[in-house]
């Protein structure tokens, strides 16, 4: 899992970087590109004068509280769900929920209340076809067609590799840089400079 001890950390870094860089070049799924899901998702929401919450546990859920920040840096109202100050959601607001091995009893559940309440669903997974609670709530779906913590079970120990990230780390890893490119695409979307996004950067620090 973690390589031999004569494997440089440049050699390690660059598997990993492939395993993450193959997650975006595997043959196109009937599914549109996570990409352009979450770039029309978003941007349909802003012009709609909306609110963002996203939802994820574990380290889906970092990777989701990442995305957050970004979002607002952009001029969004976005929440994480949980969060004290998090407000009501409502019709014409978007959630963006992450269940990379297919469903996740507390992510189901979030996303079920999200839709009673009038919000639109988005869910980010490797498993579109799972049938699970929140995938039969979703509106729409952003494919990360990367391993999670259920296929790194499943493979019983996978392929032979000199870096074979372990559990979820690679369906993790693909969010963050998912995230990146998604941001990069909004910021041209909503007309945002690298100055705006940094005016709003907290100064508590």
């Amino acid at each position: 899992m973690s390589g031999d001890g004569h494997t440089s950390a440049a050699a390690m870094a660059a598997q990993i970087c492939d395993q993450i860089r193959s997650v975006f070049s595997s043959p196109p799924p009937p599914l549109p590109p996570a990409l352009d899901v979450l770039v029309a998702e978003v941007s349909a929401t802003a012009a709609a004068n909306g609110r963002v919450f996203v939802h994820g546990v574990g380290r889906e859920g970092l990777m989701m509280k990442a995305l957050c920040m970004r979002l607002f840096h952009l001029g969004l109202p976005a929440h994480v769900v949980g969060d004290v100050t998090t407000p009501p959601i409502s019709p014409g607001d978007l959630l963006l929920a992450s269940a990379g091995p297919s469903g996740f009893s507390t992510v189901d559940a979030i996303c079920g209340v999200a839709k009673s309440a009038g919000a639109r669903v988005v869910l980010l997974t490797a498993r579109p076809g799972s049938g699970s609670g929140a995938s039969r709530c979703a509106d729409a779906v952003a494919y990360i067609p990367a391993q999670t913590m259920a296929d790194d079970e499943e493979a019983g120990g996978g392929p032979s590799q000199a870096v074979r990230l372990p559990m979820g780390s690679l369906y993790e890893g693909a969010m963050y840089v998912l995230f990146e490119m998604a941001v990069l695409r909004l910021t041209d979307a909503l007309k945002q400079t690298p100055a705006q996004l940094r005016s709003r950067h907290t100064n508590l620090e």
